[in-house]
């Protein structure tokens, strides 16, 4: 197998750059109409080059042909410079990914990680963005000092509401499990009637067969005597001979740092067992909505 440098470097697994620069430029060539030969002709690469580039499986890729992809699919400077760099980073092998997270823009790659996923099974210890209500969200995006704008505030809050879809869905939702810790029902965002309606959205959402909610009580103590962070183990779709299409990951968010993205094998081993002990030692799903419900209750008690 060669690469679109004529170098036979090409990998099939597909590092987190390669894969988040693959899905851009599919979508920009898909979104200009062009076929993966006619938008190869015009840049001068092969067919089988551009489709191997889209599916993450070339690690050189030039940053010449993104530019010159880019250009053709008549992409804004700024993305351009940044797809560029998804190319660089292409080359390496373990890395932290400055794009990431909530507050960036086309390469955001939680976001394309997790909309390709088939399984996500996450631990928080607040409610995560997919079972956010759109008021427990504005209270958690205007809290950060960098945003003061309401319109800025608002599209941010309207972006994570249409992430939720892949939740509900009703075609392929993605599986989601969600390790809810206990003070995530008792810390206050946003005011007791914006947690009140959060917690009665998250006992409703819960009874979704695609979805799992597992709080883990305070007397659980800590899970392997250690303090762990939220975490996102996400996993992806299989071949027909059961080999993921892309390997599983591991994201954690990093807040005002970078975010962190693991994909050694035992790496996501490592948390995958990880998750597996802290539901071990969560309620089962009837106990932590009789418990949602109960916490709600008092909420509503408290207002009036």
């Amino acid at each position: 197998m060669t690469s679109i440098d004529g170098d036979a470097d090409a990998v099939p697994s597909s590092t987190l750059p390669r894969r988040q620069l693959g899905r851009f430029l599919r979508d920009w060539r898909d979104a200009n109409g062009f076929t993966v030969a006619a938008a190869a002709k015009l840049v001068d690469l092969s067919a089988s080059a551009l489709q191997r580039i889209e599916a993450g499986q070339t690690q050189k890729v030039r940053k010449q042909d993104v530019r010159a992809l880019c250009e053709l699919y008549d992409v804004g400077p700024d993305d351009i410079d940044a797809a560029v760099d998804l190319a660089a980073m292409a080359r390496t092998q373990s890395w932290y990914h400055a794009y990431g997270g909530l507050y960036s823009g086309a390469f955001n790659m939680y976001v394309g990680l997790e909309s390709a996923a088939r399984r996500l099974v996450t631990y928080h210890e607040h409610i995560p963005g997919l079972l956010q209500t759109a008021d427990y969200a504005r209270a958690v995006i205007g809290a950060h000092p960098g945003f003061t704008d309401r319109d800025d505030i608002d599209r941010r809050v309207e972006y994570r509401r249409k992430r939720q879809a892949i939740v509900t869905r009703k075609v392929s939702p993605v599986a989601l499990e969600v390790l809810l810790h206990e003070s995530a029902l008792h810390r206050a965002i946003g005011g007791q009637k914006v947690m009140a309606a959060q917690l009665r959205h998250l006992a409703e959402i819960s009874k979704l067969p695609n979805v799992t909610l597992l709080v883990h009580p305070y007397e659980a103590g800590l899970t392997w005597g250690m303090p762990h962070g939220s975490f996102t183990v996400l996993a992806f779709d299989q071949k027909a001979k059961g080999e993921p299409v892309e390997p599983p990951v591991v994201f954690m968010e990093g807040g005002p740092t970078q975010d962190v993205y693991l994909e050694k094998p035992e790496e996501v081993r490592l948390y995958s067992e990880l998750a597996a002990a802290i539901r071990t030692t969560s309620l089962d799903e009837r106990q932590t909505r009789e418990l949602v419900r109960r916490v709600t209750k008092e909420l509503e008690r408290e207002q009036h």
